[in-house]
């Protein structure tokens, strides 16, 4: 079985920092590329950022370059999202995602994690 479980995210002031794990489990993690999907409350889900499944790869929505890293440690199987520089429409569930064959097809979700930015 499948399970991807995020961790990380809470409370922060606006121009602060936060590091999302995602540690998967029940497949062979360094055979697919992985995603971080947000989730804010009235919006559309947004794909913030993909890894290949090499690292050597990535994307960023527009609205998050220059300020989140996505990483990963196959040896750890688990999936990193630093953010940085947070703004308060950064504010939404962010859920860990297992990509099918493209990246914009997801396998598999996490349960979330809730990321909060206000004064």
């Amino acid at each position: 079985e499948v399970q991807l479980v995020e961790s990380g995210g809470g409370l922060v002031q606006p121009g602060g920092s936060l590091r999302l794990s995602c540690v998967g489990s029940g497949f062979k993690f360094d055979n697919f590329s992985m995603s971080w999907v947000r989730q804010a409350p009235g919006k559309a889900q947004e794909r913030i950022s993909t890894i290949d499944k090499t690292a050597r790869a990535t994307f960023y929505h527009p609205s998050v370059k220059g300020r989140f890293t996505i990483s990963r440690d196959n040896a750890k199987n688990t999936l990193y999202l630093q953010l940085t520089s947070l703004k308060s429409e950064d504010t939404g569930m962010y859920y860990c995602i297992k990509n099918g064959r493209t990246w914009q097809t997801y396998d598999a979700w996490g349960q979330g994690t809730q990321v909060t930015v206000s004064s």
